[in-house]
């Protein structure tokens, strides 16, 4: 082959490539939203149960420290579902 059809064939050959790359990132991407949208779903899903659990426990006369290192919440978050419970 001309030298002149080789540096086409190669061109071609990266754009190929360039272009499966980019088609693999795509889909990578698409699952990656995918699962931030289940993880999200399960978030909101445990959500209340916590909440719930906060309640119960402050109700029970566990401490809000020790409701704030168990759960991670800080305390004005714990203090926040305890009020809107009706917990003061």
């Amino acid at each position: 082959m001309p030298p002149m059809t080789d540096r086409l064939e190669a061109a071609a050959k990266a754009h190929r490539e360039a272009l499966d790359q980019e088609a693999a990132a795509k889909a990578a991407l698409d699952q990656a939203r995918q699962a931030r949208a289940a993880a999200g779903d399960r978030v909101a899903a445990a959500r209340g149960p916590l909440a719930e659990a906060i309640v119960e426990a402050a109700r029970a006369g566990v401490r809000q420290a020790e409701i704030v290192r168990i759960t991670g919440y800080n305390r004005e978050r714990v203090r926040q579902i305890c009020r809107a419970a009706g917990v003061e």
